[in-house]
């Protein structure tokens, strides 16, 4: 039986991941952590995600939730997950991650604490979304600088960070395959007299509205033609599936930072 604990419990995607692991027969919610003062602790983790109830608490007390944990699987906020991983590590446990909005001295963090454990650390757990990340690349390599690039994302109103964190990783990745400096070439949104497109840029669009769950347009266009690459998210169970079947590949890893490019094995040889 693999043992979960769950980082974000009471979230809405927390409870998404708990109703992913009822659906293994050989998996099941050890433990439920949220943040101190949320409604939702000392209730029942299953009652509290529709389920029939688990018997297992919601609780603020990090030591309490991993006790009995084989892994962690996180989707909280910034300092939550990098707690959840420190407790992973100080507990030699492997750990899940799909929490977006880290700071650059978070990364480094997590990066560090890779050399003790296996992590999973991914903004995005999505089959689809991760074959959209692989597909890029490809995309990107074959039509070359001849081409403009555009990334639009979409989600609801109440995400607090933008771009996502999966817009982010497809700039890397579209920078990459086109031996461009992130750095100099990103463009978040325009307004004004902005002038003519300059070769070679590449620009990163937010939209937030309504309860999108997620969309991402990769758009590659010249003159006379374009790509596009497209994934819509309708359900946060694909994602929470996602980290589940994560969290069931890592357990038998070495220490090491991975992603879902790794569990899906999609990772390119020249990356």
């Amino acid at each position: 039986m693999i043992r979960v604990v769950v980082s974000g419990a009471a979230g809405r995607m927390g409870r998404q991941v708990i109703a992913a692991i009822g659906e293994y027969d050989d998996m099941a919610v050890s433990g439920a952590l949220e943040a101190a003062g949320h409604p939702a602790l000392g209730q029942d983790a299953g009652a509290y995600a529709g389920l029939p109830e688990n018997r297992v608490i919601i609780t603020d007390d990090i030591s309490k939730a991993f006790e009995t944990a084989d892994v962690v699987v996180d989707f909280s906020g910034p300092r939550s997950a990098l707690a959840a991983i420190s407790q992973a590590a100080s507990r030699s446990m492997p750990a899940v991650s799909g929490t977006t909005g880290l700071s650059d001295e978070d990364v480094g963090k997590v990066t560090k604490l890779a050399k003790k454990i296996p992590i999973v650390m991914t903004p995005n757990m999505s089959v689809g979304v991760n074959l959209l990340f692989a597909l890029s690349d490809e995309v990107a390599r074959v039509l070359g600088d001849d081409f403009d690039v555009e990334i639009i994302e979409a989600h609801h109103n109440q995400k607090v960070d933008a771009p996502s964190g999966t817009a982010r990783r497809l700039f890397e990745i579209v920078s990459r395959a086109l031996k461009r400096d992130p750095k100099e070439v990103g463009v978040y949104g325009r307004r004004g007299m902005v002038g003519k497109r300059p070769r070679g840029e590449i620009g990163i669009h937010a939209v937030r509205a309504g309860d999108i769950v997620g969309e991402h347009t990769v758009l590659f266009a010249s003159e006379g033609e374009r790509v596009e690459l497209v994934h819509r998210l309708t359900s946060r169970m694909s994602l929470a599936r996602g980290g589940v079947r994560a969290a069931r590949w890592v357990i038998s890893r070495d220490p090491g930072l991975y992603d879902m490019q790794d569990v899906l094995a999609l990772r390119r040889k020249h990356e």
